[in-house]
C-alpha cells in the first residue's frame, strides 16, 4: 500500500522524507516533486530498482532514465569528463531545467539501460528533492507518468497513474510551470584520446530552458535545430 505525505507540513515532511530514504534503500521507487514536473525515482545504482522504474513507466530499457544529483560537485563523479563549455551550462542553470548528456563515469558500476556509454544528468531546484538527494545520493528520475500520457504535476495525478508500483509520495502542491526539463547532448565536445573534440552541443528535448537561453552562454556552439521527426528524449 503505498503512503501519500503533504510536504507543505513539516511534520509530514520530516515523516515523509523518512519513508522515502527507506524505500530507496529497500529498491523500491517514491514520487518526488521538482521544479519541472513531478518524478519517479530509483536507486541509480540499484539495476532492480531501476528496472522497476522502467516497468512502472511501461517503457524499455532503450529509453534510459536521467540521474538526477543535489550537487554541482557530484556531476564530475558521474561522468568521463566536463567540458569548459559545460562547465558554463552548469554555471548558468544549475540548480534548474536542464538535463546534460555526457559519456558516462566507465568505473560506475550501475545499469540505467541501453545508455550507450553515456549518462543524463541534472541538478533540480526546490528544497525537498535536493535535501533527499543529500542523503540518497544520485537519483534515477523518469517523469512520474505511464509512457505516452502527460506529466504529472501533482503528487496525485501521479499516483492516478502509477498506483501501487510506488511505495512513497511526496506531495509538494502543483509543479511550478508543468515544462519538463530541457535536454542537451554534450557528448561531443568530450576529446577522446589524442584527437581534438570537434562537436557542438545538440537539443535532444525542448523544455524549460530555451535555445536562446543556451545561445547566450555558449554561442556557435549550440548545433541548428533538428528537424521535429529526428528530436529523442524522456517522456
Amino acid at each position: 500500500m503505498s503512503s501519500i505525505f503533504d510536504c507543505g507540513d513539516e511534520s509530514q515532511l520530516l515523516a515523509g522524507m523518512r519513508h522515502a530514504r527507506q524505500a530507496i534503500s529497500r529498491g523500491e521507487l517514491i514520487v518526488i516533486p521538482t521544479d519541472t514536473v513531478y518524478g519517479v525515482a530509483a536507486d541509480a545504482f540499484s539495476p532492480t530498482a531501476v528496472q522497476r522504474l522502467l516497468d512502472a513507466k511501461g517503457r524499455g530499457r532503450n529509453q534510459p532514465p536521467p540521474v538526477l544529483i543535489g550537487s554541482r560537485n557530484t556531476l564530475a563523479a558521474l561522468v568521463e569528463s566536463v567540458p569548459e563549455p559545460v562547465e558554463r551550462l552548469v554555471e548558468a542553470f544549475w540548480p534548474g531545467g536542464l538535463t546534460i548528456v555526457l559519456p558516462a563515469q566507465p568505473s560506475l558500476v550501475w545499469d540505467l539501460g541501453e545508455t550507450r556509454g553515456t549518462v543524463a544528468v541534472r541538478m533540480p531546484e526546490g528544497r525537498v528533492v535536493l535535501e533527499l538527494l543529500a542523503e540518497t545520493g544520485p537519483l534515477a528520475v523518469s517523469s512520474a507518468n505511464l509512457t505516452g500520457k502527460e506529466a504529472a504535476v501533482s503528487a496525485l495525478d501521479a499516483e492516478r497513474m502509477l498506483g501501487d508500483s510506488v511505495a512513497v509520495y511526496l506531495a509538494d502542491g502543483m509543479s511550478r510551470d508543468g515544462i519538463a526539463s530541457t535536454i542537451i547532448d554534450a557528448t561531443s565536445l568530450v576529446t577522446r584520446g589524442a584527437e581534438p573534440a570537434t562537436g557542438g552541443v545538440r537539443i535532444l528535448r525542448d523544455g524549460a530552458i530555451s535555445r536562446a537561453q543556451l545561445e547566450e552562454v555558449i554561442g556557435d556552439l549550440l548545433e541548428p535545430a533538428l528537424d521535429p521527426s529526428e528530436e529523442d528524449g524522456d517522456s
